[in-house]
């Protein structure tokens, strides 16, 4: 069975690892390309201020190789919506980061934050790329969403992985209903954050409309134990 949802690998983690010394090892863009070549169909990248994991110049040597859909997201600071319209991904997806943060950890007010997420979108649309905005499962930030004439929203889903060992059902009930409400609002639906082997089929099985899952952590830390060919083999079975 072919899955509509996308596979899109976050390879921060690869990044993160590289930095830890001096040199290139390991290679992102070569990690990047086994990921497309062992059957991921995206490759999604978070280039922050500090350039703690994924730097600025990672961005453009990915760019010439890879063949599947590019995601880059992050904090539309001046700085990054620059890279972004210079590289011209496939996608990008607006991240609300603190500039002291460890990892995301809450999608946009988008009421609040309507005026310029708007413009943004608005930018990002005139230069062709397709746009998703990181969002809480809230119906009200759903509805915001909608208003600002993005394509996308990505669903949070740090939540949804904390309550799922003890409850799946309800831990999904929250993401099921602003799945849906973005859906009839025009928009495709992503998600992303703390999804792994134990999680994501039943997040799949749940809203089996989503678009996209983008997966770093788990995938990368599953690939220390499986080899990278063999864990993106079982994350496909996952969203099959």
């Amino acid at each position: 069975m072919i899955s509509m949802t996308r596979l899109s690998v976050n390879i921060n983690k690869i990044a993160t690892i590289r930095n830890a010394r001096d040199g290139n090892i390991p290679d992102v863009v070569f990690a990047a390309v086994q990921c497309e070549k062992f059957g991921a169909q995206g490759i999604t990248v978070h280039p922050r201020p500090d350039e703690r994991h994924i730097r600025y110049k990672d961005v453009y040597d990915l760019k010439p190789v890879l063949t599947t859909e590019f995601n880059i997201e992050g904090n539309p600071i001046e700085k990054f919506v620059s890279l972004v319209l210079e590289i011209k991904p496939d996608q990008v997806t607006l991240v609300p980061d603190a500039l002291d943060a460890i990892t995301s950890n809450h999608g946009w007010d988008t009421v609040s934050n309507r005026s310029f997420l708007t413009d943004i979108v608005a930018v990002m649309h005139g230069a062709g790329i397709r746009t998703s905005i990181f969002v809480d499962p809230d119906l009200q930030m759903i509805e915001g969403a909608a208003l600002t004439g993005t394509d996308r929203v990505e669903l949070y889903t740090e939540p949804y992985a904390s309550l799922y060992p003890q409850d799946p059902a309800r831990a999904a009930a929250p993401f099921v209903a602003s799945a849906g409400l973005a859906r009839s609002l025009g928009m495709d639906v992503n998600a992303g954050h703390d999804l792994n082997l134990q999680n994501l089929n039943f997040l799949i099985k749940s809203i089996p409309f989503l678009a996209e899952v983008s997966i770093g952590h788990a995938l990368i830390s599953d690939a220390l134990y499986l080899g990278l060919e063999k864990t993106i083999e079982q994350y496909l079975k996952a969203i099959c």
